[in-house]
C-alpha cells in the first residue's frame, strides 16, 4: 500500500494532522489526528510502499516491542488507514 497522493502531515499547535491538498480529498466531517507514534511511522514511509511488515520493523527499531505485538499494532493502523481513506492498495 501506499499514502494517497494530495495527503500531507502538518503540524498544527502541537499537534500532528492530516490535511489534503485538493478539495476532492477533504471529508470535512473527518478531521485526521495521528499520536506520536502514527507521525513516526507516517513519516518512515511517505513517498514509498508499505505493509504491516514495513511499519512493524519500524515500531520494533524505534520502541524495541515484541514482533508480535508490533506487527499487530502495525496491522491495526493499516486498516484503519485503509479504512479513511489515507492509503491505497
Amino acid at each position: 500500500m501506499k499514502i494517497k497522493e494530495g495527503f500531507m502531515l502538518r503540524e498544527m499547535c502541537g499537534d500532528y494532522i492530516v490535511l489534503a491538498e485538493s478539495l476532492e480529498l477533504i471529508d470535512f466531517n473527518k478531521l485526521i489526528h495521528l499520536n506520536e507514534s502514527a507521525v513516526y511511522l507516517w513519516q518512515g514511509v511517505e513517498g514509498r510502499e508499505f505493509d504491516a511488515d514495513v511499519l512493524a520493523g519500524l515500531l520494533v527499531d524505534k520502541y524495541g516491542i515484541g514482533q508480535e505485538q508490533a506487527f499487530s499494532d502495525a496491522t491495526s493502523l493499516c486498516k484503519t488507514w485503509l479504512d479513511v481513506g489515507l492509503v491505497e492498495v
